[in-house]
């Protein structure tokens, strides 16, 4: 189902938003609330006075505007609100800023206001306009016909950027980036030019490549995954890694590396399927255009994009990569250790290989689980696994931080598992939805775990956990759906696995279980498992 939106305005937007799905105010008018809406927009803009004083505090009472709209509106529902933006500066003495002030006052507030309040998202509208200049921003004829502000012209433009937008906004980005070396990360070859003759560093175009491997190391920080796909000799590119001192990104800020002299296309199939990722959610950046083809033709899901033929192109480059692909609207503590945690699973399967047996090396593991009632500090990770986990995702629902928190003061117990052993901690890997159906009844709405912690067994503890515990809390029936998709076929049995009762199959194939707590679930004895 499609999400509806009702959006406050003080000027004509319909050509930007359109008319499906989509009803508007009044101008100016704040009296309208409509309940049956799944979010909210505030659109509010600078309008046309030349008397800057009046408009000045025109604006200021927009702030007063949203406060109170604010204060009625339902907080489990998304408000988006748009900053402002001048888009007709007028002043008739170099020393009048009270409009400048007062724009910048609102966007402060408003900011501010997102800040305390999960439902409530801020978006930087000067992103979109601040690509033209300002005798493009207006069509004039069409504001004094219709007040419509923004030129209509740009309508498609708005459209491909506020897209953009929503995907930011429920967290939607790709989740890896490989990278070639030569001429990608630095500039030359490193079988041919050697450590020091590479270009990296110091002038141009040295510099530009210093540059984007510094941004790339922020991208990292953020909860990218970087990898490595280069036709190259290992040895050779760990020692540059080692010895050249301008090498921002070293081997520990990758999480998988092909590199060696079999095709691309292959080697990327290999990193997806050692970080247990989707072919869709990578991106790949070479500078040959030749390895770019193959890898479009043989693995269409991947997004390949055209990398620069001039250096000082680089960093307008890396803006669209993160425009297009990358960014959200924030980032997790889980987010900011992505790098690490596929590394140490890197270790993890290594180790396996030395036992005999499955339940040897889970042992060996010490693995310690927490599971956590969701609060106001891991509320947003949750709202994020629910909005990017596919794979073991048992009905892939997605939820915004404040459809959970709706959830949760309707009386649903909303659970989430942190993870760690010896090799390092993966954080918040998994959710769990329970939503009172009777006294005695509970459904799963809702199981997710992170596909990086999957094949240790931890999905088994975590629900047999929580079901021993909704035992002893006196429920005494449990019911759930699998609702299968592309790529969840993998927890198809799970709740067979759990030994849930399938009662039914509709015919899209989905199945609904139901299970007699009457005894307790044993649980493996190598899993340390605290409740808090």
């Amino acid at each position: 189902m499609d999400m509806t939106t009702f959006i406050f305005r003080n000027q004509t937007v319909e050509p930007f938003f359109g008319d499906v799905g989509v009803t508007y105010s009044g101008y100016g008018d704040i009296s309208q609330l409509p309940a049956d809406v799944d979010r909210y927009i505030w659109c509010y803009q600078v309008p046309i006075n030349a008397d800057n004083r009046q408009l000045a505090q025109e604006i200021l009472s927009y702030r007063d505007k949203l406060d109170l709209l604010l204060a009625n509106i339902d907080p489990h529902k998304p408000l988006i609100v748009f900053s402002l933006v001048n888009f007709f500066p007028l002043r008739l003495t170099g020393d009048e800023v009270s409009v400048d002030q007062a724009v910048m006052e609102f966007n402060r507030h408003a900011a501010a206001i997102a800040a305390k309040n999960p439902h409530v998202k801020w978006v930087d509208f000067s992103e979109f306009t601040s690509r033209y200049d300002l005798d493009s921003l207006i069509n004039w004829k069409y504001y004094l016909m219709s007040q419509t502000l923004l030129n209509p012209k740009l309508a498609h433009d708005f459209k491909a950027w506020w897209s953009g937008v929503e995907r930011e906004l429920t967290l939607q980005r790709k989740k890896c980036l490989v990278l070639d070396l030569d001429n990608t990360l630095w500039g030359g070859v490193l079988g041919e030019d050697g450590i020091d003759g590479i270009k990296l560093g110091g002038d141009y175009p040295g510099n530009a490549f210093s540059y984007w491997q510094k941004a790339l190391l922020q991208l990292a920080h953020h909860g990218v995954i970087l990898a490595v796909c280069s036709k190259n000799n290992e040895a050779d590119v760990q020692e540059a890694w080692d010895k050249n001192p301008f090498m921002a990104l070293k081997r520990e800020h990758f999480s998988s590396l092909r590199i060696n002299w079999q095709d691309k296309a292959t080697n990327i199939r290999d990193i997806a399927e050692e970080l247990n990722i989707g072919l869709d959610s990578m991106v790949f950046i070479d500078d040959n255009p030749a390895e770019r083809e193959l890898v479009k033709q043989m693995l269409p899901q991947v997004e390949v994009p055209d990398f620069p033929e001039k250096p000082y192109l680089i960093l307008p480059f890396f803006k669209s990569l993160v425009e297009r692909y990358f960014r959200i609207y924030a980032v997790t503590d889980e987010d900011r250790l992505k790098t690490q945690q596929y590394r140490a699973n890197a270790l993890r399967r290594s180790q396996q290989a030395r036992f005999a047996d499955l339940d040897s090396y889970l042992k060996s593991l010490s693995m310690e689980l927490e599971i956590i009632p969701a609060d106001e500090y891991n509320l947003p990770r949750i709202a994020q696994m629910t909005q990017k986990t596919n794979q073991f995702n048992l009905t892939t629902r997605r939820y915004t931080e404040a459809d959970v928190q709706q959830r949760i003061d309707e009386g649903w117990r909303v659970y989430c598992m942190s993870v760690k052993d010896r090799f390092g901690e993966s954080g918040i890997t998994g959710t769990i939805f329970f939503e009172p159906l009777d006294w005695d009844k509970m459904g799963i709405d809702s199981l997710l775990l992170s596909c990086r912690i999957l094949g240790k067994g931890l999905e088994d503890a975590f629900v047999g956990t929580l079901f021993n515990q909704l035992r002893r809390d006196g429920v005494r029936r449990i019911v759930a759906d699998y609702i299968p998709t592309a790529k969840n076929g993998q927890t198809a049995d799970f709740y067979d696995r759990m030994g849930m009762t399938c009662i039914s199959v509709n015919e899209d194939g989905t199945k609904h279980y139901e299970l007699a707590l009457e005894e307790p679930i044993e649980i493996k004895d190598y899993y340390n498992i605290r409740m808090l």
